[in-house]
């Protein structure tokens, strides 16, 4: 099954980023045009293809073969996006193990301290809790990573490389 996209256009130039000055081949989509896409694409279920089809309204004079262009535009875009979302997960997990072993040895001195005012009373007794409080507060942050944080961005870049393969028809209103 397949799932569709359909984009209608005025002109192709709504499609890219008006302020990025490369050619349409390495153009950033236009922010409005990419959540639309993308948007669209997370509704449909994982095992269904992708197709997107671009309605035109008029030919763009500067381009020969519209389909082609667009179609490389976005598995450019979609592929880059993959890419530096990759990045972004390394760089969570390399932090994540990071946190880990600092707040690891953090705990470990929370501990120590803790068992040293172990056996005594009152302020020392309520300070040796708080200690043992805030070593495992200072776990928080690793376990958030590695429990919870790196699913949206794997799921993420996912998303993106299903965005990359898919075929992209583009539909000329005037003929």
């Amino acid at each position: 099954m397949t799932g569709l996209i359909e984009l209608k256009l005025s002109e192709l130039n709504q499609l890219f980023n008006s302020m990025d000055p490369s050619p349409f081949h390495d153009r950033d989509l236009d922010r409005d045009a990419e959540e639309f896409i993308v948007s669209w694409a997370a509704e449909h279920p994982r095992q269904h293809d992708l197709k997107l089809v671009v309605h035109l309204a008029k030919a763009p004079a500067d381009v020969a073969r519209p389909a082609l262009v667009v179609s490389d535009a976005i598995s450019h875009y979609f592929d880059y996006r993959a890419t530096m979302t990759r990045h972004e997960l390394k760089r969570l997990l390399r932090e994540g193990r990071a946190a880990f072993f600092v707040g690891l040895v953090f705990l470990a001195l929370c501990l120590f301290g803790a068992n040293a005012l172990a056996d005594t009373t009152g302020w020392r007794a309520i300070a040796g809790e708080g200690l043992l409080i805030v070593g495992w507060v200072a776990m928080w942050k690793p376990l958030e990573i590695a429990l919870y944080l790196w699913w949206p961005l794997v799921s993420q870049g996912r998303l993106y490389r299903r965005l990359a393969r898919m075929p992209v028809e583009v539909i000329v209103a005037e003929a």
